[in-house]
């Protein structure tokens, strides 16, 4: 296969070009909860103590690293499976439920992902916890611009915590376009859903409130919101707030598409409780990915990455994600959740 910067794929696309061959550059944008992403030390300012050898987790060295590789093997894979979508994986990737900076630059030396070189966007929040979201690029394909953290300010009563995630804003040029990057971690069900709910909601209203400011001063433009929504893509915080729909073709200028909504009806999730699965892990685009007649990046296709390796095999949570912990005690997993990721096309002559 020849090459082409951003890697290329050959494929039959009839709905494009009434199945001529055609040339693609590939670009693949991933999301993945990493689950409790915590280094070993004790950090006074934040409650992480059960993540400290001295903790109830007795959690250690070992562990994790043990953490870091299972966390390399699953992103390594990523857009690189049968159908060769491109070899050198994601070119962004957002993360959530990483403690610091010193997590992310231990996961992208790891040798599974060093010749990648992966770069890192993150900004400490005032999370109870101390888990933030981050940015991974590989500057090959995304060149960051800019970037900062939007505060999230919870309505009262809605969650017993008074912080929450902030939302990292990224922009920067993918292959010479501006793309503008939001990664999410919204307010957990904790406390009851409907209770939380307002929490939600006051997250995906900081992402609304800020697209539209951009689109006001400089036009619409290329907008991927992705996440743990800690919502499913028929939550109110989606269809009401973002006002996202599932249907491609009822996307107007100004809206913004949900690739997982019919799958989420068809059973589908990435994570799974109580016996029911949710669709938390979301990617959603604007209306400008959407014109498959254009020079620059167009969307393709979803997928959620759950191989066989990554799964419980046994007993009554066979199928779920392999966890990391259940409670207190170490499963040696990957995470409780599935990863996320879309496919984006681009002629190439």
């Amino acid at each position: 296969m020849k090459k082409h910067f951003l890697g290329t794929l050959a494929v039959f696309f009839s709905l494009l070009l009434h199945a001529q061959k055609q040339n693609y550059k590939v670009a693949v944008v991933a999301f993945y909860n990493l689950e409790n992403f915590y280094d070993t030390i004790n950090n006074p300012r934040v409650n992480d103590d059960e993540f400290t050898p001295q903790g109830e987790k007795n959690y250690n060295s070992k562990i994790y690293f043990t953490k870091i590789e299972r966390l390399a093997t699953v992103l390594s894979g990523i857009g690189t499976d049968e159908k060769v979508f491109n070899q050198d994986g994601a070119a962004i990737i957002g993360v959530a439920e990483v403690e610091n900076d010193t997590v992310l630059n231990d996961l992208v030396h790891h040798p599974l992902l060093k010749n990648r070189n992966y770069q890192i966007v993150h900004y400490d929040s005032k999370d109870a916890r101390g888990v933030d979201v981050g940015l991974l690029y590989n500057p090959k394909y995304f060149k960051v611009e800019n970037s900062k953290p939007l505060f999230v300010k919870l309505p009262g009563g809605a969650k017993e915590a008074y912080y929450t995630r902030d939302v990292l804003w990224v922009k920067g040029k993918l292959d010479g376009e501006t793309v503008h990057v939001y990664v999410n971690h919204w307010p957990s069900r904790l406390g009851g859903e409907e209770r939380s709910a307002p929490a939600r909601a006051a997250a995906a209203m900081v992402c609304k409130k800020h697209i539209d400011s951009i689109a006001k001063a400089d036009g619409e433009q290329k907008v991927i919101i992705m996440g743990d929504l800690n919502d499913d893509p028929v939550s109110p915080s989606i269809t009401e707030v973002l006002k996202a729909k599932g249907k491609a073709n009822e996307i107007q200028p100004g809206g913004i598409f949900n690739p997982w909504t019919e799958l989420y009806k068809k059973g589908f999730g990435t994570l799974a409780y109580q016996d029911a699965w949710g669709l938390f892990d979301q990617i959603m685009i604007t209306y400008p990915w959407l014109n498959k007649s254009q020079n620059g990046f167009f969307y393709y296709q979803q997928f959620i990455y759950n191989r066989e390796f990554m799964k419980e095999n046994t007993g009554r949570y066979k199928g779920y994600p392999m966890r990391t912990w259940d409670g207190n005690t170490y499963r040696g997993g990957y995470s409780d959740h599935f990863p996320t990721y879309l496919i984006l096309l681009k002629r190439t002559e």
